[in-house]
């Protein structure tokens, strides 16, 4: 979280902080698997990582837990989902660097990264972080 985040941002923030930190638990652990199947410190092409973490977090139920997720983060805006979200595109999915959750609200969007894991420098191979930073944005 920085100085530039919004009311909303914020709010959304603590609210990830208080009610889901069983999900953020359940996430880092899903990465911790993934990471522990590969031959060294990185994985080589995002798409065979998306589909292991893809792999992952349906065996553990997180897709499905996810949406709950972001409509808990939608009603701490005191926003309303225009349709119940699916464990899915648009509003849930796996990415090289970890699921990310969208809603379209009547400020914006509010987009909520789960990061797991980051590119190394050659942005083929990535690596496992340390911990899980989720960020929330207003866009």
């Amino acid at each position: 979280m920085n100085n530039e985040d919004t009311p909303l941002e914020r709010q959304c923030q603590r609210r990830l902080r208080e009610n889901h930190q069983k999900v953020l638990e359940e996430l880092t652990a899903a990465g911790d698997a993934v990471a522990e199947d590969w031959d060294g410190p990185s994985l080589g092409e995002g798409r065979k990582l998306v589909e292991a973490l893809r792999g992952e977090l349906e065996r553990r139920g997180l897709l499905e837990a996810l949406t709950d997720v972001l409509i808990d983060l939608v009603a701490a805006t005191g926003h309303r989902l225009q349709a119940p979200p699916v464990a899915g595109p648009p509003y849930v999915v796996v990415a090289s660097r970890g699921p990310l959750c969208r809603a379209t609200i009547d400020p914006g969007r509010l987009v909520v990264q789960f990061e797991l894991f980051e590119p190394l420098e050659d942005t083929r191979h990535y690596r496992r972080l340390e911990a899980i930073e989720p960020t929330v944005a207003l866009r």
